[in-house]
């Protein structure tokens, strides 16, 4: 091995010390055959009342759960109002996988 590199152990040349210098060649960028659309100047955004939404929805189906095993809405514990809850908390799911 006629390198000025140091040997490391096993005469193994150490890491990033290649003995002709460059391995690659360099070269200008290649560009790619695929073709990737621009970037719309109007993206999506939702109104902030959106996201207030989602959590409302969300907040008053967890509030009619408490408060129908708490005995106090209106015709006592009933399962309608557990149904009600499911669909706020389903209804806010559904808003929020469409908010952006």
């Amino acid at each position: 091995m006629a390198s000025n590199a140091k040997a490391g152990p096993g005469k193994a040349q150490k890491k990033g010390r290649s003995a002709g210098g460059r391995t690659t060649v360099a070269t200008t960028s290649v560009q790619s055959s695929r073709y990737t659309p621009p970037i719309a100047k109007s993206t999506k955004t939702s109104p902030k009342w959106m996201g207030i939404l989602i959590i409302v929805m969300f907040l008053l189906g967890v509030l009619v759960v408490i408060l129908n095993y708490a005995d106090l809405l209106p015709g006592g514990v009933n399962n309608l109002w557990l149904v009600a809850a499911i669909g706020a908390i389903f209804a806010g799911l559904i808003l929020a996988t469409r908010y952006h």
